[in-house]
């Protein structure tokens, strides 16, 4: 009796579909990371004891960063002559009520404040309002 020797066939695992599904993941996770959103302007409102009523009606919100920037309803302006500007053409275009919020961070000087408020209460805003924590 004459026997063949079999061929044994040794297992092999083939991971081409599992490399094509690793390659997909990684490139799914490195595009959906670059769609996260940036942060919005970065202030560190100063802290306050007392607590006043949220402001419920539309205002015009002026932001002053610690770095010294300032922005209006998110534009960023470039100096004090420029929200001058700005403030008066929304007056004249009645555009706004009569309120301006100031978002100031702690760390910015009192007189950049002092300067912006001055700046809104001479281009007719006649309530000026500073957010806290």
């Amino acid at each position: 009796m004459l026997f063949r020797k079999r061929r044994r066939i040794t297992p092999q695992v083939n991971i081409t579909s599992l490399i094509d599904v690793i390659l997909l993941l990684l490139i799914f996770f490195m595009i959906s990371t670059t769609f996260v959103t940036q942060p919005g302007i970065r202030v560190d409102l100063p802290k306050a004891a007392a607590k006043v009523k949220n402001v419920t009606q539309e205002s015009n919100t002026i932001i002053i960063t610690a770095d010294s920037d300032i922005y209006i309803n998110r534009q960023k302006i470039q100096n004090i002559q420029e929200l001058r500007k700005i403030l008066l053409n929304m007056r004249k275009e009645e555009q706004s009520g009569d309120l301006i919020v100031i978002k100031a961070d702690e760390s910015v000087a009192h007189g950049i404040v002092v300067s912006v408020m001055d700046v809104a209460k001479t281009s007719g805003f006649s309530r000026i309002a500073i957010a806290t924590r």
